[in-house]
């Protein structure tokens, strides 16, 4: 038992220290954890951040928080470019680093941020000046487009840090370097949730932006951030060091990762351009409506994005064992992966419907918001179990290259199945929220489904990249 213990813990050590260990070698299970365990970690304090700045945010009422869920729906799709570039980022350079071919790795991270910075900045400057007018436009009320329209602008504005925080993060998780990106994800939110009160309330020297100093924070922390990123891949002091001569024009490089990165936009557009239809559904049931779903979501992304930690990993883990040409190792990494994920979600779900009142309650006493929020956390989390192994799935294919096939899926499975479920049982069958709710606990169970039939038969297995 003392031997177990003491390779557990060294484990875990190795893990959060960083491994410099191949992953296509050795036990399947200890690769799994290595990886995973910086990457939920990473995840972790990522959702401990949304939650707590609903947390203040929501002390300053329902249209504060209205503000943040209109926009983070907005920046929902500039979510989907930095993920889709993300996604083809970290299944090139995986497969790269499996080939052991680590010169290709370091230009693959290079044309990557290049894209990152070429379809970012247009978008940040006229996502600030049309701020105003699209939040109109997600139905917020006159108050709410008064009041909030300044923090729209700053997120919107400053989405270049939001892509490439994500971006260069990809890059060393699919190098391998998970504890690195753990550490950079930490610092950027550390910085969040200090300066988040401080600029909200006017703590001490700080002025009181009111719902605007979250944003604020946000963006800086995120972009201090960015800058650690950078000076670590110029350092080179993980698996991939990015020099002089490979920064450049690589065509060949820049064409791959085009392919790739505009799939997998798609794939990511289609999947979360999917909340902005909910969004517009609940809006039509007013600010409480909106507030309750915010506040329940927020802390569903608590559960979720640890399991995207887990996801990660199979990522990482399919990219390289295809790279080193294992196809069946890649395999039996994601159904264990799979299975440690569903253990993991399955115990939040559980807690989340049995006392979901208490948890709402850390963040609103409103009695039109709270029970709104308390049915949210109940119902989708209904959905976990089937959930925890669908994202696997889907980050399994994208490792492998293979963005089509997740494209398809979420096609189906959240625009010709979730939206118009929601509509007809929140508008139609007269549900309301509830039926927007159910909605997405039913695309969720999905999901799973039709990812595990189109994995069994094998097509990611021979993508190339």
């Amino acid at each position: 038992m003392n031997a177990l213990s003491s390779g557990v813990f060294s484990t875990l050590r190795e893990a959060l220290r960083g491994s410099h260990g191949d992953f296509t070698e050795g036990p399947i299970g200890r690769a799994v954890i290595l990886l995973a365990v910086p990457m939920v970690l990473e995840m972790a304090l990522e959702s401990v951040f949304a939650v707590v700045v609903v947390f203040w945010v929501s002390k300053l009422g329902a249209g504060a928080v209205a503000t943040v869920g209109l926009t983070e729906s907005m920046l929902a799709l500039l979510y989907a470019l930095a993920i889709g570039l993300a996604v083809a980022a970290t299944a090139m350079v995986a497969r790269r680093i499996g080939e052991r071919d680590r010169e290709r790795a370091a230009r693959t991270a290079v044309q990557a941020i290049a894209l990152g910075v070429g379809v970012s900045v247009p978008l940040g400057i006229a996502g600030a000046l049309l701020a105003p007018r699209l939040l109109a436009l997600m139905g917020a009320s006159p108050d709410v487009v008064a009041s909030g329209w300044k923090f729209t602008a700053v997120m919107l504005g400053g989405n270049l840090v939001i892509v490439l925080l994500f971006l260069i993060n990809a890059i060393f998780r699919g190098a391998g370097d998970a504890a690195v990106a753990m550490r950079v994800l930490w610092f950027a939110n550390a910085i969040n949730l200090v300066l988040d009160p401080c600029l909200i309330f006017g703590w001490g020297p700080f002025p009181a932006l009111g719902v605007t100093g979250a944003a604020v924070a946000t963006t800086t922390g995120r972009g201090l951030a960015v800058v650690l990123q950078l000076v670590t891949l110029a350092r080179g002091t993980g698996r991939l060091a990015v020099r002089r001569e490979h920064v450049g024009v690589d065509p060949g490089t820049m064409v791959s990762l085009l392919r790739l990165s505009g799939s997998a936009i798609v794939q990511s557009l289609v999947g979360t351009a999917s909340w902005i239809g909910l969004v517009r559904i609940l809006s039509g049931f007013g600010s409480a409506a909106l507030a309750g779903y915010t506040i329940s979501i927020r802390v569903i992304l608590f559960a979720l994005l640890p399991s995207w930690g887990m996801s990660n990993a199979a990522a990482t883990l399919v990219g390289q064992n295809l790279g080193a040409k294992k196809p069946d190792r890649a395999a039996r990494s994601v159904f264990l992966a799979g299975g440690y994920n569903m253990a993991f979600l399955g115990a939040v779900g559980l807690v989340f419907v049995a006392v979901p009142g208490a948890l709402v309650g850390l963040f609103t006493h409103d009695p039109a918001v709270r029970p709104i929020a308390a049915d949210g956390l109940r119902i989708i989390a209904a959905g976990f179990l089937f959930y925890a192994w669908g994202m696997v799935l889907v980050q399994a294919f994208n490792g492998a290259g293979d963005t089509w096939t997740p494209t398809v899926i979420n096609l189906f499975v959240f625009w010709l199945w979730e939206i118009p479920l929601a509509y007809v049982l929140a508008v139609r069958a007269g549900l309301g929220p509830r039926g927007v709710f159910l909605a997405i606990a039913i695309a969720f169970s999905t999901l799973a489904v039709v990812g595990a039939v189109l994995f069994r038969r094998g097509k990611w297995r021979k993508k190339r990249v």
